[in-house]
């Protein structure tokens, strides 16, 4: 017996192949532009202008910084003491205040991975590094102008009331660390003007970045703001509780501390003499920032959402 004839599966019994009818394609007909990281940015902007916490949250940070100013400004203006530097007020405040900076640049990212719209946003934008940068240039400039602007209020505040005050005796020929005299009466220098305004804008606006890079690592809102308040106090708390015999261990930490540094950037340090600037903790926190930036930009493009 002879085996049944074999036909190819992809040809037919009538012995010739079909031919497959061609796919229309679809064309758009309207313009299709590239995406952008100026669109990105408005996007980014829309977002944060039009959710209640970030209102709530810069509100109290203005109320903290200017109310605890007008608390602290009061009694030394009625004491007549000149052992405060002139703008010096506005650092009590802004202690408390950096915190809710610190807390809004977690949520801008956390926010999102906690109701699930990161994945919508990057569907929208699937290039992640550019959705992290358009966060990170909307939150930083909105924090940085904020916070100057609180600031520099504070400063105008404190300068009225206590500039001009009359020094005299011991104080006059040795005056106290970061006190500024000119013609017998108390005064402010410029570079303590760019410190107490622009320097501590700064220095807040990297504090919120560096939580948003946190809250980009951790994405979980309580263990991102948990690690930063850790940041900012635990280097000064443990300080307090170091031996002796570890003085140079326990003047570093104190120095780059945040609290000592926004105190530097006042000219009315914890350590040292008032003639700091605050300059080195500025450079340290950025580059701090940029390298944990850095791991917040690999994170994101390499794990899932």
């Amino acid at each position: 017996m002879t085996a049944p004839a074999q036909f190819p599966a992809s040809v037919p019994h009538g012995g010739y192949q079909q031919q497959q009818p061609p796919q229309p394609q679809f064309a758009s007909q309207l313009p299709v532009a590239q995406t952008t990281l100026g669109q990105a940015v408005r996007s980014e902007w829309t977002k944060i202008r039009t959710v209640r916490s970030t209102v709530w949250t810069l509100g109290v940070m203005l109320v903290l910084v200017i109310g605890i100013n007008l608390l602290v400004v009061v009694p030394i203006d009625h004491s007549n003491d000149t052992s405060v530097p002139v703008l010096a007020p506005g650092l009590f405040g802004l202690i408390l205040g950096q915190s809710a900076i610190i807390t809004l640049g977690v949520l801008v990212i956390t926010s999102e991975y906690g109701t699930g719209m990161i994945r919508t946003t990057l569907t929208a934008c699937p290039r992640r590094s550019r959705v992290l940068t358009a966060k990170a240039i909307v939150f930083f400039l909105l924090s940085f102008v904020t916070t100057t602007v609180a600031c520099t209020m504070t400063a105008l505040i404190s300068w009225s009331v206590m500039s001009g005050k009359r020094v005299s005796g011991y104080d006059l020929e040795d005056p106290h660390p970061g006190v500024v005299i000119k013609d017998g009466v108390t005064a402010a220098s410029g570079t303590e003007w760019l410190g107490a305004t622009v320097g501590v804008g700064l220095y807040v606006a990297l504090l919120g970045l560096l939580a948003l890079a946190v809250g980009t690592l951790l994405r979980h809102s309580a263990g991102a703001i948990t690690t930063m308040l850790g940041v900012v106090l635990l280097p000064l708390l443990i300080a307090i509780f170091l031996p002796s015999s570890l003085d140079g261990a326990r003047d570093k930490l104190v120095r780059f501390s945040a609290p000592n540094s926004l105190a530097s950037l006042y000219h009315f340090p914890m350590i040292g003499e008032g003639d700091q600037n605050g300059l080195p903790q500025l450079i340290t926190l950025a580059c701090v920032t940029a390298v944990l930036l850095g791991a917040a930009y690999a994170t994101l493009n390499s794990r899932d959402v």
